[in-house]
This record gives structure tokens, sequence and C-alpha cells, in this order.
């Protein structure tokens, strides 16, 4: 049961000491947590308190079923944006069904990450290179950013892709409000100057370091409470300035998901891809501040604990949810030492769902768009262009893609060339495996690469090294290396495939080697293996391939060159 519930390992130590420590994230990551809640609710086109609703339950399930002890689970801004982008093709944003349709979106991503935990397959997001995802949330924060820009202006302006937003920003330039404007503009101003600024001020007037970093995280706040008091304080809601308005005072309500097969049909394929890129965007996050604790992640595990958040979000109100990366970072730094702080986190966040609401009546939109803004622009980061150009063209073209496709298609058809690419790229690059000839280096028993070394052949013998498992991608580029190397050297006699590195030999590749021996054995060569692995092995015996093979299988290289020359030197004294 332990292995299904983390919580009856870590609960059965909690003390005193973990209580306090939990606590103290708990208010600092409420604090931070209200304002992002609400701000991510308006990104995806939901109302305000639909973001809090998300973070109660949602929080609370994971606790009891995920195993980061940092991981900070709510609404975060790329999966926002991919849950508009995915509703807005099914329902009119405001309506009921649009409503239900953020809810049936979160259960069947529930239900996909949840499958997914309990097969054990979590090595899915692998599929996913970093670079890709890398190129991915930076497309993804210019279009989140762009988007908030009709809220920061006071202007109506739609689109799915970066182009459609711009040119329908300009369309609708002079409907600005300026009194919006001068809001959303002075308080992305003012937050980004919390996050560069505050504290080097904050400490120069010797406030202590600890304090100071609680005094940034809370700018938010700050911003929320001021511009809120501006707009009640000069009434001017009343002047075209966009506000929160009413927020119901109460608990999230119990929902039910439209579990209709042709709505699920339509959201089939985007709860996959929100479910791949929260996993992801979780993960990285767990592993990465876990890492510093020395503690371990269960990926499989946390597939079932973003499965069970998911569906708390469903009946819950909300809408889809993962772990995420600002607010897991200040949980970790306020000293976070179980998962209870994210209870703690679902106990403040209730209270201000029944308490606080009625004193965000006036909050205005442009303040959320703002703290989004700043949010997701420190996401953004285009010097994986030149680190991938810099090491890999192939890694830098996979890149390149998927910001461009993200960027002029939106962050569906994005995450889906992400996907495809990073297989792609795989496929590429294990299709034409690096297969080095070797030779003895001298004094040795060591075998390396004839083109980077000084090292001992025998023109009777060729060595080559295959480092790849082979497998129907690369099977006939196998063949046609050891086909053309041999046909242009007639002194060949003997060919020897170091297996070295070699995994595994899937029934195409198996195939492949079946047609060299026999190519090999008419051209007067023999085929030998070494330093095959037990699996691999084990395999070969079961298909009675060893018994077909011209040659033998050597324990080593050395071993294998040795016979075969002792073997030549008989032969010629006969």
């Amino acid at each position: 049961m332990k292995s299904f519930l983390p919580i009856l390992s870590w609960g059965r130590s909690y003390d005193r000491s973990a209580l306090s420590n939990d606590l103290m994230a708990a208010v600092i990551v409420t604090i931070m947590l209200i304002p992002q809640s609400l701000a991510y609710a308006l990104l995806a086109g939901l109302p305000a308190e639909a973001g809090l609703y998300a973070s109660i339950v949602p929080i609370l399930l994971y606790t009891v079923f995920g195993t980061s002890n940092a991981l900070a689970v709510g609404p975060v801004a790329v999966v926002s944006l991919m849950t508009a982008a995915a509703l807005s093709t099914i329902a009119e944003q405001g309506t009921m069904g649009y409503g239900v349709a953020a809810l049936s979106l979160a259960g069947l991503s529930g239900v996909m990450l949840l499958a997914m935990g309990l097969f054990r397959l979590g090595f899915v997001a692998n599929f996913l290179s970093h670079p890709v995802i890398a190129g991915f949330i930076t497309a993804s924060g210019l279009i989140i950013a762009t988007s908030q820009l009709k809220h920061v202006f006071g202007i109506d302006a739609q689109g799915h892709n970066l182009l459609e937003l711009m040119l329908s920003l300009a369309e609708h330039a002079r409907q600005t409000n300026w009194i919006t404007a001068v809001i959303g503009v002075a308080a992305t101003a003012f937050l980004f100057w919390v996050r560069s600024g505050l504290k080097p001020l904050l400490q120069r007037i010797g406030v202590a370091g600890a304090v100071a970093n609680v005094m940034v995280k809370t700018g938010p706040v700050a911003v929320v409470v001021a511009t809120t008091l501006v707009v009640w304080g000069f009434g001017l809601a009343d002047h075209g300035v966009a506000i929160v308005g009413a927020v119901p005072q109460s608990l999230p309500p119990f929902t039910l998901p439209d579990l209709s097969p042709e709505l699920l049909g339509q959201l089939l394929i985007p709860a996959f891809l929100i479910s791949i890129i929260g996993f992801v965007e979780s993960i990285s996050v767990a592993q990465t501040l876990a890492a510093k604790k020395r503690q371990r992640i269960d990926p499989d595990q946390e597939l079932i604990g973003l499965g069970a958040a998911n569906l708390g979000a469903a009946f819950t109100g909300g809408f889809p949810v993962t772990g995420g990366f600002s607010r897991s970072v200040v949980n970790f730094d306020a000293g976070a030492q179980t998962p209870a702080a994210g209870a703690f986190t679902a106990v403040g966040l209730a209270i201000s769902a029944l308490a606080l609401t009625p004193l965000i009546y006036f909050l205005p939109k442009a303040t959320l768009a703002a703290t989004i803004i700043v949010a997701v622009l420190s996401l953004v980061d285009f010097s994986i262009l030149k680190r991938s150009w810099g090491y890999s063209k192939a890694d830098f073209a996979a890149v390149l893609a998927t910001i461009v496709v993200t960027l002029g298609l939106g962050v569906e058809a994005g995450v889906s060339a992400g996907v495809g690419i990073s297989i792609l790229l795989h496929l590429y690059a294990t299709s034409k495996p690096h297969i080095a000839e070797v030779g003895q280096m001298p004094g040795t028993e060591h075998f390396r690469n004839i083109l980077r070394h000084d090292v001992i052949t025998d023109p009777a013998i060729v060595t080559l090294r295959v480092d790849e498992s082979l497998y129907f991608a690369n099977a006939r580029y196998l063949e046609d290396v050891v086909q053309k190397r041999v046909a242009r050297d007639p002194a060949i006699r003997h060919v020897i495939l170091q297996c070295s590195a070699v995994n595994d030999i899937d029934l195409s590749a198996l195939e492949s080697l079946e047609a060299i021996n026999q190519r090999l054995w008419e051209m007067g060569v023999t085929l030998h293996l070494s330093e095959v692995k037990g699996p691999v092995m084990d395999r070969l015996q079961d298909q009675h391939f060893l018994e077909a093979m011209t040659g033998r299988v050597f324990l080593s290289q050395y071993e294998a060159t040795q016979a075969i020359a002792l073997q030549t030197a008989s032969r010629r004294k006969a």
C-alpha cells in the first residue's frame, strides 16, 4: 500500500518540526497562489473562482498520492493556454458548455495520467526531448504574454497563434481604454521591478535575506491590493476598466463532467497532449528539487498523483492542473519538508474562497494579465537556439521547428510537432548508427577506432564495433556497411562484429544478421561475434542463429583476434 499511498510512509514520521516548516511554506505559497490562480483561470477562459477551485482539492489529492515533498500542484500557464485552445473550438467562453467542457478535459486528462501510472508508462515522457520542450515553452510564453495584452489595454482581441493575436491587437488598437492601459502597464512594470530590483533595495536598507525573499514573492499580492483599492476608490469600473466582479463565496462545488462520446472524442487528443506536457513539466520540477535534498521521485507514482489531482479538479469545478515551476520553487525555498505543506496551502485557499472573495470584486483584469505576463516571460529562453546550434544541428532544427510551428499554428500543433520531431530525431539518429572499424592498441587487450588511434590490424580480419542496438530502422544500414567494407578488400577472410554496445536485436535485425552471414559465406568470409551481452545471446540462441553462423561467438574482442590468428597460422602450417 505504501507504494500507491506515499502518505503512509512520510506520515508516520511526521513531527512538530516538519509541521512548523510546512505551515510556514504553506502561508507563503498561499499568498502567492491566490493571484496566480485567478490569473490562470482568466487565461483558460474561465471565471476567476475556477482557479481557486482547481487549487484546493487537487492539491489535497496530490498530497496523498504524490511523491514530491515540494511540488505545488495547480493551474499553470502553459496548461491553461492549452485548455483555452482546446475548448475554443467546442464552446464559447462564458457559457455553461465551456465550463463543462473544461471539467471533462480535466477528467479525461486525469484518467489518462492515472492509467499511465498504473501501467508504469512514465517513460512515455522521454519521447519529448529537452530542447523541444524548451522551444515549446518559449513559444508558448510569447503567445501567452501576447494574448494578455488585450486585458492590459482593455481591448477585444482574439487568436490562437502569435500572428492572429498581433493582427487582432493592431486591428482593435483604437479601442484602447487608457485608464486600463495605465493600470496594466504600471502593474507590469512594477512586477518586473519587484523581480529584479526590490531585493537589492531591501538588502541595502538592512532587511534580512530571508525576509527580503518573502517580500519579493508577495509582490503580486501587493499590486493586487493596490490596484483594487485604486479602482474601488476612484470608481474606475464606471469608466470602462474591466474588473473580476462577483466571485462566489464558497468552497469548491461538486460538479459532473460531460461524458458524452461526442465531446470526449473532441477532447481526446488535447487531453493527451495536456497530460504529456503537464507531466513533463511536473516531473522535471519535482526531480530537480528532490535532487537538492537527495530524495527520490517515482515517475509512475507521480502519474497517479497528477491523475488523481486532475480527477479532483473535474469533480470540483476546476480545469486541468499540474505541478508549477515558480510556486514549487517558492515552496521548496520556504522550507516545505513534506507534501503536507500542499494540504495546508489547500486549507489556506479554501479559507480565502470562503472569506476573501468579496475583497477582489474591484480587482482589475489588467492586473491579473500583468501577473501572467511577468510569470511567463521568465520562461522564454531563446538561448536554447544558440546552445543547440553549437552542439547539434539536428537539435537546433527540432527546436526551431517547434518554436515556428507553435507561434504560427498554435500550441496544439506545436506540441504535436514537438512529439513528432522528437521521435523522428531518435529514429534518424539510430537509423545510421556509429559503426567503427577497430584495431588492437599496442601492448594492451583494448580495441579502438582505427581512424583515431595507432592500432594493430590484421589484413585478413576486419572488426566492426556497432555502437547501437539493432532494430528494424538500422538493420539494413548494417548490411550495407559490412557489404561495402568486405567488397573493397579481397584479402578479408574474417569479419568480427563487436557487440559490446548492442543491448537488443529485434527480429528485423536478426534477419539482417542471417543475410550478412549468408552473403559473407558466399564470398568465402567467416562471420564472428564478440562481447555479446547475456540477454542478446539468449535471444540469438532461441532463434538458432548461432547454429547457422559460419563463425564463433567470443567472450572478448582480444580472444576473438587471437583465436582467429592462431587458426590461420595452423592452416598455413598444414
